[in-house]
Protein backbone atom coordinates (compact mmCIF):
# COMPACT_ATOMS: atom_id res chain seq x y z
CA UNK A 1 0.00 0.00 0.00
CA UNK A 2 1.50 3.43 -0.97
CA UNK A 3 1.86 5.45 2.35
CA UNK A 4 1.37 9.39 2.18
CA UNK A 5 4.89 10.51 1.76
CA UNK A 6 5.50 8.64 -0.98
CA UNK A 7 2.19 9.99 -2.57
CA UNK A 8 3.37 13.24 -1.94
CA UNK A 9 6.76 12.47 -3.34
CA UNK A 10 5.16 11.07 -6.73
CA UNK A 11 3.33 14.14 -7.13
CA UNK A 12 5.86 16.65 -6.50
CA UNK A 13 7.96 14.23 -9.23
CA UNK A 14 5.24 14.54 -11.48
CA UNK A 15 4.81 18.37 -11.03
CA UNK A 16 7.85 18.48 -12.18
CA UNK A 17 7.96 16.42 -14.91
CA UNK A 18 4.74 19.18 -16.32
CA UNK A 19 7.17 21.81 -15.97
CA UNK A 20 9.83 20.25 -17.82
CA UNK A 21 7.30 19.22 -21.07
CA UNK A 22 6.07 22.53 -20.87
CA UNK A 23 9.94 24.46 -20.90
CA UNK A 24 10.58 21.78 -23.46
CA UNK A 25 7.51 21.90 -25.41
CA UNK A 26 5.86 25.53 -24.69
CA UNK A 27 3.13 26.38 -22.41
CA UNK A 28 0.20 25.51 -24.44
CA UNK A 29 1.67 22.39 -26.26
CA UNK A 30 2.59 20.56 -22.55
CA UNK A 31 -0.71 19.09 -20.21
CA UNK A 32 -2.02 16.28 -18.43
CA UNK A 33 -3.64 13.89 -20.43
CA UNK A 34 -7.43 13.21 -20.59
CA UNK A 35 -9.80 10.63 -21.21
CA UNK A 36 -9.43 11.31 -24.97
CA UNK A 37 -5.50 10.70 -24.93
CA UNK A 38 -5.72 7.07 -23.65
CA UNK A 39 -3.93 4.21 -26.47
CA UNK A 40 -6.31 1.18 -26.62
CA UNK A 41 -7.74 1.53 -23.83
CA UNK A 42 -4.59 2.63 -21.76
CA UNK A 43 -4.84 5.74 -19.81
CA UNK A 44 -1.82 7.60 -20.65
CA UNK A 45 -0.23 10.68 -17.80
CA UNK A 46 0.82 13.68 -19.90
CA UNK A 47 0.44 14.56 -23.16
CA UNK A 48 3.47 16.96 -25.17
CA UNK A 49 3.56 18.01 -28.72
CA UNK A 50 7.24 18.85 -29.66
CA UNK A 51 7.90 21.40 -32.10
CA UNK A 52 11.04 20.48 -33.97
CA UNK A 53 13.09 16.92 -34.06
CA UNK A 54 15.45 18.84 -31.33
CA UNK A 55 12.58 18.53 -28.91
CA UNK A 56 11.69 15.45 -29.72
CA UNK A 57 15.00 14.14 -28.31
CA UNK A 58 14.76 16.49 -25.31
CA UNK A 59 10.98 14.97 -24.72
CA UNK A 60 12.44 10.91 -25.06
CA UNK A 61 15.27 12.15 -23.22
CA UNK A 62 13.54 13.74 -20.08
CA UNK A 63 11.19 10.02 -20.53
CA UNK A 64 14.78 7.97 -20.25
CA UNK A 65 15.91 9.97 -17.38
CA UNK A 66 12.49 9.64 -15.32
CA UNK A 67 12.18 5.64 -16.36
CA UNK A 68 9.02 6.95 -18.19
CA UNK A 69 7.25 5.25 -21.22
CA UNK A 70 6.13 7.39 -24.40
CA UNK A 71 3.96 6.45 -26.82
CA UNK A 72 4.23 8.62 -30.42
CA UNK A 73 0.31 9.71 -31.89
CA UNK A 74 -0.32 11.28 -35.05
CA UNK A 75 -3.57 11.53 -35.59
CA UNK A 76 -4.41 8.53 -33.51
CA UNK A 77 -6.54 6.60 -36.13
CA UNK A 78 -4.87 3.55 -35.31
CA UNK A 79 -4.28 3.79 -32.12
CA UNK A 80 -7.00 1.40 -31.13
CA UNK A 81 -5.20 -1.35 -33.28
CA UNK A 82 -3.15 -3.97 -31.75
CA UNK A 83 -2.40 -4.70 -28.14
CA UNK A 84 -2.58 -1.36 -25.54
CA UNK A 85 0.79 -0.31 -24.30
CA UNK A 86 1.89 -2.39 -20.94
CA UNK A 87 2.46 1.99 -19.42
CA UNK A 88 1.57 5.18 -21.24
CA UNK A 89 3.25 7.70 -19.10
CA UNK A 90 3.79 10.34 -22.00
CA UNK A 91 2.22 10.55 -25.34
CA UNK A 92 3.96 12.18 -28.12
CA UNK A 93 1.83 14.13 -30.26
CA UNK A 94 3.44 14.68 -33.52
CA UNK A 95 1.27 17.37 -34.75
CA UNK A 96 3.73 19.91 -35.42
CA UNK A 97 5.98 17.71 -36.78
CA UNK A 98 4.20 18.64 -40.53
CA UNK A 99 5.21 20.03 -43.80
CA UNK A 100 6.80 18.89 -46.47
CA UNK A 101 10.63 19.85 -46.01
CA UNK A 102 12.50 18.84 -48.71
CA UNK A 103 11.20 18.41 -52.37
CA UNK A 104 14.23 18.46 -55.07
CA UNK A 105 12.87 19.53 -58.24
CA UNK A 106 15.37 17.10 -59.81
CA UNK A 107 14.87 14.09 -57.47
CA UNK A 108 11.35 11.98 -57.80
CA UNK A 109 11.64 12.42 -53.42
CA UNK A 110 9.95 14.45 -51.06
CA UNK A 111 10.84 14.35 -47.10
CA UNK A 112 7.85 14.99 -45.05
CA UNK A 113 7.28 15.69 -41.49
CA UNK A 114 5.84 12.51 -39.45
CA UNK A 115 2.75 14.91 -38.34
CA UNK A 116 2.13 15.55 -41.44
CA UNK A 117 -1.68 14.29 -42.57
CA UNK A 118 -1.40 11.94 -46.41
CA UNK A 119 -3.86 14.22 -47.58
CA UNK A 120 -2.54 17.31 -47.02
CA UNK A 121 0.60 16.17 -48.78
CA UNK A 122 -0.93 15.12 -51.41
CA UNK A 123 -2.65 18.63 -51.90
CA UNK A 124 1.00 20.30 -51.78
CA UNK A 125 2.83 17.78 -54.03
CA UNK A 126 -0.64 18.18 -56.66
CA UNK A 127 0.78 21.64 -56.86
CA UNK A 128 4.04 20.21 -58.38
CA UNK A 129 2.17 17.32 -60.81
CA UNK A 130 3.49 14.70 -58.30
CA UNK A 131 2.03 12.29 -56.10
CA UNK A 132 2.77 9.74 -53.08
CA UNK A 133 2.24 6.51 -54.26
CA UNK A 134 0.15 6.19 -51.33
CA UNK A 135 -3.41 6.21 -50.89
CA UNK A 136 -4.17 4.69 -47.49
CA UNK A 137 -7.86 4.23 -46.08
CA UNK A 138 -7.96 6.05 -42.82
CA UNK A 139 -9.35 9.50 -43.08
CA UNK A 140 -7.06 12.09 -41.60
CA UNK A 141 -3.72 9.27 -41.12
CA UNK A 142 -0.11 11.13 -41.00
CA UNK A 143 2.91 10.24 -42.96
CA UNK A 144 4.21 9.13 -39.54
CA UNK A 145 1.61 6.84 -38.78
CA UNK A 146 1.29 5.45 -42.03
CA UNK A 147 4.93 4.06 -41.71
CA UNK A 148 4.67 3.25 -38.07
CA UNK A 149 1.56 0.89 -38.91
CA UNK A 150 2.59 0.38 -42.48
CA UNK A 151 -0.91 0.99 -43.75
CA UNK A 152 -1.51 0.90 -47.02
CA UNK A 153 -4.44 1.09 -49.69
CA UNK A 154 -5.33 0.08 -53.60
CA UNK A 155 -2.31 1.70 -55.00
CA UNK A 156 0.08 -0.92 -53.28
CA UNK A 157 -1.05 -3.78 -55.96
CA UNK A 158 1.65 -1.90 -58.16
CA UNK A 159 3.71 0.31 -55.92
CA UNK A 160 3.95 -1.91 -52.90
CA UNK A 161 3.26 -0.70 -48.71
CA UNK A 162 4.97 2.49 -47.60
CA UNK A 163 7.49 0.27 -46.51
CA UNK A 164 8.43 -0.04 -50.20
CA UNK A 165 8.56 3.69 -50.76
CA UNK A 166 10.92 5.03 -48.16
CA UNK A 167 13.95 6.39 -49.23
CA UNK A 168 15.52 6.80 -45.56
CA UNK A 169 13.44 8.40 -41.93
CA UNK A 170 14.57 10.71 -39.54
CA UNK A 171 13.74 8.78 -36.03
CA UNK A 172 14.92 9.85 -32.22
CA UNK A 173 16.36 6.27 -30.81
CA UNK A 174 15.23 5.19 -27.28
CA UNK A 175 17.92 7.07 -25.43
CA UNK A 176 16.77 10.33 -27.09
CA UNK A 177 19.43 10.24 -30.31
CA UNK A 178 18.33 11.83 -33.33
CA UNK A 179 19.29 10.01 -36.81
CA UNK A 180 18.84 9.04 -40.22
CA UNK A 181 18.60 6.10 -41.45
CA UNK A 182 18.54 5.18 -45.13
CA UNK A 183 16.47 2.14 -46.76
CA UNK A 184 18.72 -0.78 -47.48
CA UNK A 185 21.29 0.23 -45.39
CA UNK A 186 21.78 -3.41 -44.49
CA UNK A 187 25.03 -4.02 -42.79
CA UNK A 188 28.77 -3.52 -42.78
CA UNK A 189 30.56 -4.48 -45.79
CA UNK A 190 32.03 -8.10 -45.11
CA UNK A 191 30.30 -8.48 -41.79
CA UNK A 192 28.38 -11.84 -41.28
CA UNK A 193 24.92 -12.54 -41.23
CA UNK A 194 23.65 -12.99 -38.06
CA UNK A 195 19.99 -13.18 -36.67
CA UNK A 196 20.05 -9.37 -36.23
CA UNK A 197 23.02 -7.00 -37.78
CA UNK A 198 25.32 -4.65 -36.40
CA UNK A 199 24.10 -2.48 -38.86
CA UNK A 200 20.70 -3.75 -40.17
CA UNK A 201 17.93 -1.80 -41.96
CA UNK A 202 16.85 0.56 -39.41
CA UNK A 203 14.53 2.06 -42.19
CA UNK A 204 12.57 -0.83 -42.38
CA UNK A 205 12.59 -2.04 -39.08
CA UNK A 206 10.64 1.48 -38.27
CA UNK A 207 8.47 0.56 -41.03
CA UNK A 208 5.16 -1.41 -38.99
CA UNK A 209 7.06 -0.91 -35.87
CA UNK A 210 4.25 0.79 -33.99
CA UNK A 211 6.40 3.07 -32.91
CA UNK A 212 8.36 0.37 -30.48
CA UNK A 213 11.76 0.86 -32.03
CA UNK A 214 11.85 4.92 -32.39
CA UNK A 215 9.95 7.84 -32.55
CA UNK A 216 9.77 8.94 -36.47
CA UNK A 217 9.93 12.39 -36.74
CA UNK A 218 10.15 12.53 -40.95
CA UNK A 219 9.99 9.86 -43.78
CA UNK A 220 11.69 10.77 -47.35
CA UNK A 221 9.29 9.02 -49.41
CA UNK A 222 9.51 7.99 -53.28
CA UNK A 223 7.04 10.47 -55.39
CA UNK A 224 5.96 10.30 -58.85
CA UNK A 225 4.39 12.19 -61.56
CA UNK A 226 0.47 12.03 -61.65
CA UNK A 227 -0.86 9.93 -64.27
CA UNK A 228 -2.73 12.11 -67.19
CA UNK A 229 -5.60 9.80 -66.86
CA UNK A 230 -7.42 6.88 -65.00
CA UNK A 231 -10.18 4.49 -65.57
CA UNK A 232 -12.00 1.99 -63.58
CA UNK A 233 -13.37 -1.13 -65.10
CA UNK A 234 -15.96 -2.81 -62.38
CA UNK A 235 -17.78 -5.91 -62.76
CA UNK A 236 -20.80 -7.61 -60.59
CA UNK A 237 -18.83 -10.86 -58.95
CA UNK A 238 -20.65 -13.58 -56.86
CA UNK A 239 -18.61 -16.43 -55.22
CA UNK A 240 -15.05 -16.10 -54.06
CA UNK A 241 -13.98 -18.88 -56.95
CA UNK A 242 -15.13 -16.33 -59.70
CA UNK A 243 -13.43 -13.77 -58.06
CA UNK A 244 -9.86 -16.37 -58.32
CA UNK A 245 -10.85 -16.82 -62.12
CA UNK A 246 -11.53 -13.21 -62.99
CA UNK A 247 -7.97 -12.12 -61.56
CA UNK A 248 -6.30 -14.41 -62.77
CA UNK A 249 -7.85 -13.55 -66.06
CA UNK A 250 -6.79 -10.30 -66.03
CA UNK A 251 -2.84 -10.63 -64.35
CA UNK A 252 -2.51 -13.28 -67.08
CA UNK A 253 -3.47 -10.14 -69.71
CA UNK A 254 -0.50 -8.53 -68.57
CA UNK A 255 -2.35 -5.23 -68.67
CA UNK A 256 -0.55 -3.40 -65.74
CA UNK A 257 -3.53 -2.68 -63.13
CA UNK A 258 -2.66 0.05 -60.90
CA UNK A 259 -5.21 -1.78 -58.80
CA UNK A 260 -7.48 -5.02 -58.49
CA UNK A 261 -9.25 -4.43 -55.50
CA UNK A 262 -13.12 -6.77 -54.42
CA UNK A 263 -15.86 -5.85 -52.57
CA UNK A 264 -17.80 -8.62 -50.99
CA UNK A 265 -20.55 -7.01 -48.37
CA UNK A 266 -21.86 -9.61 -46.35
CA UNK A 267 -25.58 -9.90 -47.20
CA UNK A 268 -27.48 -12.37 -48.94
CA UNK A 269 -28.60 -12.96 -52.50
CA UNK A 270 -32.56 -12.75 -53.11
CA UNK A 271 -34.19 -16.77 -53.06
CA UNK A 272 -35.04 -16.20 -56.87
CA UNK A 273 -32.26 -18.23 -59.42
CA UNK A 274 -30.44 -15.95 -61.38
CA UNK A 275 -29.75 -16.54 -65.35
CA UNK A 276 -26.69 -18.47 -65.29
CA UNK A 277 -23.56 -16.51 -67.53
CA UNK A 278 -20.92 -19.32 -68.10
CA UNK A 279 -17.44 -17.51 -67.60
CA UNK A 280 -16.47 -19.47 -71.01
CA UNK A 281 -19.53 -18.07 -72.70
CA UNK A 282 -19.16 -14.61 -71.43
CA UNK A 283 -15.94 -14.37 -73.37
CA UNK A 284 -13.89 -13.05 -70.46
CA UNK A 285 -11.68 -16.12 -69.89
CA UNK A 286 -10.32 -18.77 -72.54
CA UNK A 287 -11.90 -21.89 -73.18
CA UNK A 288 -9.72 -23.77 -71.37
CA UNK A 289 -9.95 -21.91 -68.30
CA UNK A 290 -12.19 -23.83 -65.62
CA UNK A 291 -15.10 -21.83 -64.34
CA UNK A 292 -17.16 -20.33 -61.02
CA UNK A 293 -20.62 -22.07 -62.52
CA UNK A 294 -20.00 -25.74 -62.06
CA UNK A 295 -16.95 -26.59 -64.02
CA UNK A 296 -14.42 -27.89 -61.64
CA UNK A 297 -12.22 -24.80 -60.38
CA UNK A 298 -8.76 -24.60 -59.39
CA UNK A 299 -9.83 -25.41 -56.30
CA UNK A 300 -11.13 -28.67 -57.34
CA UNK A 301 -14.76 -27.81 -56.42
CA UNK A 302 -17.27 -29.39 -59.37
CA UNK A 303 -19.55 -26.13 -58.01
CA UNK A 304 -18.74 -22.60 -56.09
CA UNK A 305 -20.80 -21.81 -53.29
CA UNK A 306 -22.38 -18.71 -53.74
CA UNK A 307 -20.90 -15.96 -51.21
CA UNK A 308 -23.72 -14.75 -50.37
CA UNK A 309 -26.31 -18.06 -49.63
CA UNK A 310 -27.33 -18.67 -46.30
CA UNK A 311 -24.73 -21.51 -44.90
CA UNK A 312 -25.34 -25.20 -46.59
CA UNK A 313 -27.34 -24.16 -49.21
CA UNK A 314 -26.31 -23.90 -52.75
CA UNK A 315 -26.57 -20.68 -54.42
CA UNK A 316 -29.33 -20.38 -57.30
CA UNK A 317 -26.53 -18.99 -59.21
CA UNK A 318 -22.51 -18.84 -59.20
CA UNK A 319 -21.95 -17.09 -62.57
CA UNK A 320 -22.54 -13.03 -63.45
CA UNK A 321 -26.20 -12.94 -62.84
CA UNK A 322 -28.35 -10.49 -65.01
CA UNK A 323 -26.82 -7.81 -66.65
CA UNK A 324 -28.28 -4.75 -64.21
CA UNK A 325 -28.29 -0.72 -64.00
CA UNK A 326 -24.61 0.56 -65.17
CA UNK A 327 -22.70 2.06 -62.54
CA UNK A 328 -22.91 3.24 -59.09
CA UNK A 329 -26.36 4.79 -57.77
CA UNK A 330 -25.74 7.27 -54.98
CA UNK A 331 -26.50 5.02 -51.33
CA UNK A 332 -26.40 1.60 -52.96
CA UNK A 333 -24.88 0.18 -49.55
CA UNK A 334 -24.56 -3.41 -49.83
CA UNK A 335 -25.82 -3.66 -53.87
CA UNK A 336 -23.35 -4.40 -56.40
CA UNK A 337 -22.55 -3.04 -60.29
CA UNK A 338 -25.79 -4.81 -60.79
CA UNK A 339 -28.10 -3.37 -58.37
CA UNK A 340 -28.95 -6.62 -56.17
CA UNK A 341 -28.35 -6.77 -52.47
CA UNK A 342 -25.65 -8.50 -51.50
CA UNK A 343 -23.82 -8.21 -55.17
CA UNK A 344 -19.89 -8.00 -54.74
CA UNK A 345 -17.84 -5.86 -56.78
CA UNK A 346 -14.31 -6.21 -58.71
CA UNK A 347 -12.75 -2.85 -59.65
CA UNK A 348 -9.10 -2.90 -61.62
CA UNK A 349 -7.72 0.83 -61.83
CA UNK A 350 -5.39 1.28 -65.03
CA UNK A 351 -3.34 4.51 -65.01
CA UNK A 352 -1.35 6.61 -67.96
CA UNK A 353 -1.50 8.80 -70.92
CA UNK A 354 -5.35 8.54 -72.17
CA UNK A 355 -5.26 6.36 -75.15
CA UNK A 356 -3.80 4.21 -73.63
CA UNK A 357 -5.71 4.03 -70.81
CA UNK A 358 -8.85 4.08 -72.77
CA UNK A 359 -7.16 0.81 -75.11
CA UNK A 360 -6.56 -1.19 -71.88
CA UNK A 361 -9.70 -0.57 -70.45
CA UNK A 362 -11.25 -1.69 -72.98
CA UNK A 363 -9.49 -5.15 -73.19
CA UNK A 364 -9.86 -4.80 -69.69
CA UNK A 365 -13.84 -4.88 -69.97
CA UNK A 366 -13.76 -7.13 -72.69
CA UNK A 367 -11.85 -9.96 -70.71
CA UNK A 368 -14.28 -9.43 -67.62
CA UNK A 369 -17.65 -9.82 -69.55
CA UNK A 370 -20.70 -9.72 -67.53
CA UNK A 371 -21.45 -6.75 -66.97
CA UNK A 372 -18.47 -4.88 -66.58
CA UNK A 373 -17.81 -0.79 -67.49
CA UNK A 374 -15.26 1.32 -67.67
CA UNK A 375 -16.03 4.23 -65.57
CA UNK A 376 -14.16 7.44 -64.70
CA UNK A 377 -14.77 7.46 -61.26
CA UNK A 378 -13.74 5.39 -58.24
CA UNK A 379 -16.41 3.14 -56.46
CA UNK A 380 -17.91 4.49 -53.01
CA UNK A 381 -16.44 1.47 -50.93
CA UNK A 382 -12.89 2.12 -52.99
CA UNK A 383 -9.91 3.22 -50.47
CA UNK A 384 -12.48 2.04 -47.12
CA UNK A 385 -12.26 -0.62 -44.61
CA UNK A 386 -15.29 -2.91 -44.66
CA UNK A 387 -15.18 -2.91 -40.60
CA UNK A 388 -16.29 -0.21 -38.03
CA UNK A 389 -14.41 1.31 -35.58
CA UNK A 390 -16.48 -1.23 -32.92
CA UNK A 391 -16.29 -4.47 -34.82
CA UNK A 392 -13.87 -6.98 -35.09
CA UNK A 393 -11.46 -6.26 -37.52
CA UNK A 394 -9.35 -9.13 -39.28
CA UNK A 395 -6.57 -8.67 -41.86
CA UNK A 396 -5.83 -12.14 -44.09
CA UNK A 397 -2.71 -12.52 -46.68
CA UNK A 398 -2.42 -15.32 -48.25
CA UNK A 399 -0.86 -16.21 -51.64
CA UNK A 400 -3.25 -15.40 -54.58
CA UNK A 401 -4.08 -18.15 -56.11
CA UNK A 402 -5.54 -19.50 -52.66
CA UNK A 403 -7.74 -16.04 -51.64
CA UNK A 404 -10.77 -18.15 -52.61
CA UNK A 405 -10.17 -20.65 -50.07
CA UNK A 406 -9.28 -18.17 -47.29
CA UNK A 407 -12.38 -16.76 -47.92
CA UNK A 408 -14.50 -19.81 -47.95
CA UNK A 409 -12.49 -20.88 -44.84
CA UNK A 410 -13.83 -17.36 -43.30
CA UNK A 411 -17.81 -18.00 -44.25
CA UNK A 412 -17.57 -21.38 -43.36
CA UNK A 413 -15.90 -20.81 -39.88
CA UNK A 414 -18.17 -17.48 -39.05
CA UNK A 415 -21.30 -19.85 -40.51
CA UNK A 416 -22.41 -16.68 -42.43
CA UNK A 417 -21.51 -14.47 -44.87
CA UNK A 418 -18.80 -11.97 -43.35
CA UNK A 419 -17.76 -8.61 -45.43
CA UNK A 420 -14.46 -8.63 -47.03
CA UNK A 421 -12.96 -5.91 -49.20
CA UNK A 422 -9.16 -5.65 -50.18
CA UNK A 423 -6.47 -6.30 -52.80
CA UNK A 424 -7.72 -9.02 -54.78
CA UNK A 425 -4.57 -9.14 -56.92
CA UNK A 426 -1.94 -9.62 -54.00
CA UNK A 427 -4.03 -11.69 -51.55
CA UNK A 428 -4.29 -8.96 -48.95
CA UNK A 429 -8.23 -8.13 -47.67
CA UNK A 430 -9.82 -7.12 -44.64
CA UNK A 431 -12.61 -8.68 -43.06
CA UNK A 432 -15.68 -7.56 -40.46
CA UNK A 433 -17.21 -9.22 -37.73
CA UNK A 434 -20.29 -8.70 -35.82
CA UNK A 435 -19.63 -6.02 -32.89
CA UNK A 436 -21.68 -8.22 -30.57
CA UNK A 437 -19.78 -11.43 -31.07
CA UNK A 438 -18.45 -13.20 -28.14
CA UNK A 439 -14.86 -13.45 -27.10
CA UNK A 440 -15.16 -17.33 -27.32
CA UNK A 441 -17.17 -17.04 -30.90
CA UNK A 442 -13.96 -15.16 -32.08
CA UNK A 443 -11.45 -17.45 -30.79
CA UNK A 444 -12.93 -20.22 -32.42
CA UNK A 445 -13.32 -18.10 -36.36
CA UNK A 446 -9.86 -17.61 -35.66
CA UNK A 447 -8.80 -20.96 -35.17
CA UNK A 448 -10.49 -22.28 -38.00
CA UNK A 449 -9.51 -19.83 -40.43
CA UNK A 450 -5.63 -19.95 -39.92
CA UNK A 451 -5.67 -23.63 -39.64
CA UNK A 452 -6.76 -23.45 -43.51
CA UNK A 453 -4.35 -20.57 -43.80
CA UNK A 454 -1.43 -22.62 -42.21
CA UNK A 455 -0.98 -24.85 -45.16
CA UNK A 456 -1.02 -21.74 -47.56
CA UNK A 457 1.37 -19.72 -45.72
CA UNK A 458 -1.22 -17.18 -44.96
CA UNK A 459 -2.17 -15.42 -41.94
CA UNK A 460 -4.65 -14.01 -40.31
CA UNK A 461 -4.71 -11.64 -37.25
CA UNK A 462 -6.69 -9.45 -35.40
CA UNK A 463 -6.10 -5.97 -36.70
CA UNK A 464 -8.52 -3.87 -33.73
CA UNK A 465 -11.30 -5.69 -31.69
CA UNK A 466 -13.44 -4.18 -29.05
CA UNK A 467 -11.43 -4.42 -25.30
CA UNK A 468 -13.36 -7.97 -23.90
CA UNK A 469 -12.58 -9.95 -27.21
CA UNK A 470 -8.61 -7.96 -27.56
CA UNK A 471 -8.00 -9.37 -24.10
CA UNK A 472 -9.16 -12.85 -24.59
CA UNK A 473 -8.11 -14.06 -28.20
CA UNK A 474 -4.71 -14.07 -30.13
CA UNK A 475 -4.36 -11.42 -31.99
CA UNK A 476 -1.40 -13.14 -34.21
CA UNK A 477 -1.73 -16.47 -34.08
CA UNK A 478 1.64 -18.13 -34.84
CA UNK A 479 4.94 -15.68 -35.10
CA UNK A 480 7.69 -17.69 -36.56
CA UNK A 481 9.95 -14.45 -36.04
CA UNK A 482 9.08 -14.29 -32.36
CA UNK A 483 12.10 -14.71 -31.12
CA UNK A 484 13.54 -12.31 -33.90
CA UNK A 485 11.42 -9.49 -32.54
CA UNK A 486 12.40 -10.10 -29.35
CA UNK A 487 15.97 -9.70 -30.30
CA UNK A 488 14.95 -6.48 -32.55
CA UNK A 489 13.41 -4.82 -29.59
CA UNK A 490 16.09 -5.55 -26.88
CA UNK A 491 18.88 -3.97 -29.02
CA UNK A 492 16.80 -0.73 -30.34
CA UNK A 493 14.99 -0.23 -26.61
CA UNK A 494 16.52 -2.49 -23.97
CA UNK A 495 14.84 -0.56 -21.29
CA UNK A 496 11.05 -1.62 -22.77
CA UNK A 497 9.91 2.51 -22.89
CA UNK A 498 8.94 3.38 -26.66
CA UNK A 499 5.36 1.82 -26.71
CA UNK A 500 5.73 -1.35 -24.32
CA UNK A 501 3.26 -4.12 -25.52
CA UNK A 502 2.89 -2.63 -29.09
CA UNK A 503 5.70 -4.28 -31.02
CA UNK A 504 4.10 -7.49 -33.15
CA UNK A 505 3.65 -10.55 -30.05
CA UNK A 506 2.97 -7.59 -27.14
CA UNK A 507 6.52 -7.32 -26.65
Amino acid sequence: MTKVGEISIERRGGTDIARRLAGICGAHFARPAGAADGVAGAAARWVAAPGSPEAVTEVVRLAAEHDLSVVARGAGTKLDWGMPPSQVDIVLDTGRLAGVWQQPEDELVAEIGAGTPVRAAEAILERTGRRLPIDVPSVGATVGGVVAADESGPLRHLHGRPCDQLVGVSYVDASGVLSYARAGATGRPGERPGPVPADPDVARLLCGSQGALGVLVSATLRVQPIPASRAWVVRSVWTPLEVHDLVRAVLDAELRPTAIEVDLPGGRAPTARRTVRSLGSGGHLPPDRPGATGAPGPSGRAGARGWFEAPGRRSGAGGSGERGQPGFGRGSGARGRSGEPGAGTLAVLVEGGPAEVAERAARLTGLLGGDAQAVGAAPPWWRHYPFQPDQVALRIEVPIGDLHAAVYALRDAAGAPVPVRGSAGLGVVHAALPADSSPERVGTILDGVRAVLRARSGRCVVVAAPPRIREAVDLWGELPDLPLLRRVKERFDPAHRLAPGRYPGGI
